[in-house]
């Protein structure tokens, strides 16, 4: 997005200085027109300063982004939100400051809500990160919340092979699936598949390599 603003100074790298430091770009990010050259007058009666105009170019905000932004801001929360690439190319947005578990809710669900909406925001939009899976976590959740899924499916996993019976884990969003499935892939002798739809989704961790199992 281009922009302009009109700067006053003694001379002209003055002038160039202060405009940098309003609108705190470097000078390469800059161009400039001469409005007018300085003059000194006559026993400094008559004297005026030196006039550019500057053109610059400042990066468009993601969208999803900007209404994670706006929504901290409206709630009144001390806190900020920051970008960054993730592992796999995906665009992450934290959330860190005080009294931002309220973003949370129970499990993550209104973490969820909030990503679901960050996600439609950035698809909408044309910018290059629009075709990006967006994540959006507050103050770390996500990766405590995935460590605690890990150290289930672990436990289940142990469950399973120790008493020859599937079990049957509450219902789970898309991402802790993949958590839960990944997880399991790592150990021998169980293994996982999904039952119910939407909101009512399950993993069920039962016997691999045609172990007899026994119904529960």
């Amino acid at each position: 997005m281009k922009k302009e603003i009109t700067v006053t100074g003694k001379t002209i790298d003055e002038a160039l200085a202060n405009a940098k430091t309003e609108i705190g770009v470097e000078s390469e990010d800059m161009e400039y027109d001469i409005i007018e050259f300085p003059k000194k007058g006559l026993f400094g009666m008559g004297s005026s300063p030196a006039v550019i105009k500057v053109t610059y170019t400042i990066p468009e905000e993601n969208p999803a982004l900007g209404m994670i932004s706006s929504l901290v801001k409206s709630l009144g929360l001390e806190a900020s939100v920051t970008s960054s690439d993730g592992e796999e190319g995906e665009l992450k947005l934290s959330v860190d400051g005080e009294g931002v578990g309220i973003l949370i809710g129970h499990h993550g669900e209104t973490l969820d809500a909030l990503q679901y909406l960050a996600s439609l925001a950035n698809a909408r939009s044309k910018g290059e990160d629009s075709k990006r899976r967006v994540i959006v976590d507050v103050e770390g959740y996500r990766e405590k919340r995935a460590e605690t899924l890990r150290a289930l499916a672990r436990r289940m996993s142990a469950r399973v092979l120790k008493y020859k019976r599937s079990v049957t884990l509450e219902p789970m969003n898309p991402y802790e699936r993949r958590i839960i499935h990944s997880e399991v892939q790592n150990i021998d002798g169980v293994t996982t598949h999904s039952i119910g739809v939407d909101t009512e989704r399950r993993i069920v961790i039962t016997l691999d390599r045609g172990e007899k199992e026994e119904e529960e």
